[in-house]
């Protein structure tokens, strides 16, 4: 089954190459674009994402191109607002209560007057694969074509064909994986696991509001937290038993990872007492800023310990500074388009979990970075040695085709291919993933078909690893 949806042309007016991403030089165009064919058409493994679960649950169709493509994605967005265009404007829900545009089509011409922004990032070659490819509209977005476009795709999105449901087994997607917190009852995973569909859809555990002391509401949430597991999660060894319960809970929906979005990658093996004190110190609001940094450290040791017990994957998400803009986070909250990448050490910051556990076989953790100038002074040799260590794709900001590029050049000479997990697409944009899992296919084809060219890699071993970078690595890595 193809990634690409429609009978729309490969080549069109909206600058859909079929070649595009591979190489110049025609010796090395000719071997990716072989090695493409070859995977193209697998299917889709995404094994950590944000698309929202209640999509598939109750697999009703998308409102309208404007709340499907612009209101929830903050790559649109932000690039607009650092144009001066508010988020209200761009019709973002704001926190604060105030008001926030509603009409649609106002908000969609808004986005096709200033498509030209996006000119050469990432989401421009997202939105146009989706535009051209899903909904069959191969005209450039602008100001001219905005009421044309929208009217397209919304009658598609009106059609049964393009309701979650459909477009999954559409993008022949195998297995995808959603984000939630220990607070969430998920609801709409057991309505899917009820309604007898046969579409592969599994959470993840991502504990940030319930050990992170400096997460609004900490101490409320450690109150949930426990009425959930049927755990006195007050006390600490009530709040281990916590997360095993919700864990386990969590587990059973298929989830097969947790996730951890850090500020840093810094870890901490704590003796009890003193976790058990900071643990004490955050439920009453009186941890210094060092203090909630080291509970947050010592909390991923013990989630990989408990990785060590129950099998799931430790995924470290670190290296962001969230929530940059503190007007944007009182008026909008998070997730606004204001976390920024920052520098990040991890051969020191990991020694204390990887002195607990990193010499464990059984336990699986994966590194992602948003400092490129860490894989590979730093990244690639851990992974390169620890059996405990895999590296995440390149994520984020660096999830385009160079920073693919950058990756695999930075980090293969030290780690290898086998090291590595393959591609996951970490979106909450539904009809991106894709786009984005095409974008992946096409630079690593790019890079094998060099390696070729350039006598570092014989021929038969690069159709090898094109499929295990783009299906078995996510598989194996993700226990999927």
């Amino acid at each position: 089954m193809s990634l690409g949806l429609a009978d729309a042309p490969a080549d069109s007016a909206n600058g859909l190459d079929p070649n595009r991403l591979f190489p110049a030089d025609p010796a090395s165009r000719d071997l990716a674009v072989q090695l493409y064919a070859g995977i193209k058409y697998l299917p889709i493994i995404s094994p950590h994402g944000h698309t929202d679960p209640r999509w598939y649950a109750e697999n009703e169709a998308f409102p309208d191109p404007a709340q499907l493509f612009i209101v929830p994605d903050h790559y649109v967005f932000r690039m607009l607002f650092s144009q001066g265009i508010d988020l209200a404007e761009l019709g973002v829900p704001r926190a604060d209560g105030g008001l926030t545009e509603t009409d649609s089509r106002k908000i969609w011409r808004i986005f096709a007057e200033n498509f030209h922004l996006l000119r050469a990032t990432p989401s421009r070659m997202w939105l146009t694969h989706a535009f051209q490819e899903v909904f069959g509209f191969t005209k450039r977005i602008s100001a001219e074509t905005a009421d044309e476009a929208y009217d397209h795709i919304a009658d598609c999105l009106a059609r049964p064909e393009f309701r979650p449901r459909a477009l999954f087994e559409r993008f022949n997607i195998e297995v995808i994986a959603t984000t939630e917190s220990p607070l969430d009852d998920l609801k709409w995973h057991r309505m899917i696991r009820d309604s007898g569909w046969s579409g592969r859809v599994v959470t993840a555990y991502r504990p940030d509001a319930v050990v992170d002391p400096e997460f609004e509401g900490f101490a409320a949430n450690i109150e949930t937290f426990g009425e959930l597991a049927g755990e006195a999660a007050t006390t600490w060894q009530g709040y281990l038993n916590a997360h095993r319960a919700r864990r386990a809970y969590f587990k059973s929906f298929g989830a097969t990872s947790s996730d951890h979005g850090h500020a840093s990658a810094r870890t901490e093996n704590l003796s009890q007492a003193k976790a058990e004190e900071l643990f004490q110190k955050a439920l009453t609001g009186s941890c210094t800023a060092e203090e909630a940094d080291a509970f947050r450290g010592h909390m991923l040791t013990e989630m990989a310990r408990m990785s060590l017990e129950d099998g799931l994957v430790l995924q470290i998400h670190p290296g962001s500074f969230r929530n940059h803009s503190g007007g944007i986070m009182q008026r909008f909250g998070r997730d606004k388009g204001f976390d920024i990448p920052t520098r990040t050490d991890y051969v020191r910051a990991l020694k204390p979990l990887l002195d607990a556990v990193g010499l464990e076989k059984d336990l699986s953790i994966i590194l992602f970075t948003l400092d490129e100038t860490a894989y590979s002074r730093e990244l690639a040799p851990l992974a390169g040695v620890y059996p405990t260590l895999k590296l995440g794709p390149a994520w984020w900001f660096y999830d385009s085709p160079e920073g693919m590029r950058r990756f695999r050049e930075m980090t293969t000479e030290t780690a290898g291919f086998y090291n590595t997990v393959g591609f996951n697409d970490d979106t909450r944009a539904f009809c991106s993933i894709p786009a984005r899992h095409d974008v992946a296919r096409r630079v690593d084809c790019a890079y094998l078909a060099s390696l070729v060219t350039s006598g570092r890699l014989d021929e038969d071993e690069a159709y090898e690893v094109a499929h295990d970078l783009t299906y078995r690595l996510a598989k194996q890595a993700y226990r999927l």
